[in-house]
């Protein structure tokens, strides 16, 4: 299935210069906007591949890949959250969008986080799924688990993503240290900064998640009009993402119908 959608993804990706970067995008759907970013180490495919399509067939889905992964290029300067936001942000602008609604998964949850942050007026609501916005919302292991990490470390189907798009372990391995590092170096947000976001907010995460589910309780309670579901699934199972044990679950399906629901629902003050 991942081959078949990555041909795909060549006949329709895009490439826009954001920040000293190639950035890739791809456009789905007709609707209210809405943003894709995947998780760290993974594509726009390996994230939403199993969701995209329902998607799209209520919203104008963007799809990004971000700094150094998938078909986009990297800047001599580390990853971070902050500058994946806005590089997010000045697509937007190029596009012509003035906000749209943010969906990011795990890593990509907490390049959402900033998008909330630092660009409040690109953003119409967010969904933050299976991030977290302090270290003690994982367990420690977690953490510990990037001390030694190595190439080895990271799950097979991603790698081969990856390599179907780019055919170098060179890029491959670049990506994986930068990765390892934004994570070595993963800094709590402050509750100032959580409370100052002040679009809706959905927190997603499954029930055998990373983060626990304690943590999606009380991110959900600090965002001044954040909602949570907590829904039967490990990390991403809940929307197919690649690492799924059971790829022929139904609960994407639901996830993706509660998705639909919740951006629907007006804002207090929208005319």
């Amino acid at each position: 299935m991942m081959e078949a959608e990555s041909v795909h993804a060549q006949s329709l990706g895009k490439y826009a210069s954001v920040n000293g970067i190639k950035m890739y995008y791809e456009i789905h759907g007709a609707g209210s906007p809405l943003v894709l970013l995947h998780g760290g180490g993974s594509t726009l495919y390996t994230t939403f591949g199993k969701i995209l399509p329902a998607l799209a067939k209520t919203h104008q889905v963007i799809g990004v890949e971000l700094q150094a992964h998938g078909h986009t290029g990297d800047r001599d300067a580390p990853e971070t959250f902050e500058q994946d936001a806005d590089d997010v942000a000045e697509l937007l602008t190029q596009l012509k969008i003035a906000n749209a609604d943010i969906f990011g998964f795990s890593n990509g949850g907490h390049t959402a986080l900033e998008m909330g942050i630092r660009h409040p007026q690109k953003v119409r609501k967010l969904i933050i799924a299976s991030a977290f916005y302090k270290r003690d919302g994982v367990p420690a292991g977690f953490w510990q688990g990037f001390a030694g990490a190595t190439l080895g470390n990271m799950p097979q189907v991603y790698k081969d993503e990856f390599l179907k798009i780019s055919n170098s372990q060179v890029a491959l391995l670049n990506m994986f240290n930068k990765d390892v590092e934004r994570m070595r170096n993963f800094k709590d947000w402050s509750v100032e900064d959580i409370r100052s976001i002040k679009a809706p907010a959905l927190v997603v995460i499954g029930d055998h998640d990373l983060p626990t589910p304690e943590h999606a309780v009380e991110m959900s309670r600090l965002l001044p009009s954040g909602r949570l579901a907590i829904l039967p699934g490990t990390h991403g199972s809940y929307m197919g993402e690649a690492m799924s044990p059971d790829p022929g679950s139904k609960v994407p399906e639901l996830f993706a119908a509660m998705i639909d629901e919740f951006l629907a629902a007006p804002i207090a003050g929208d005319k």
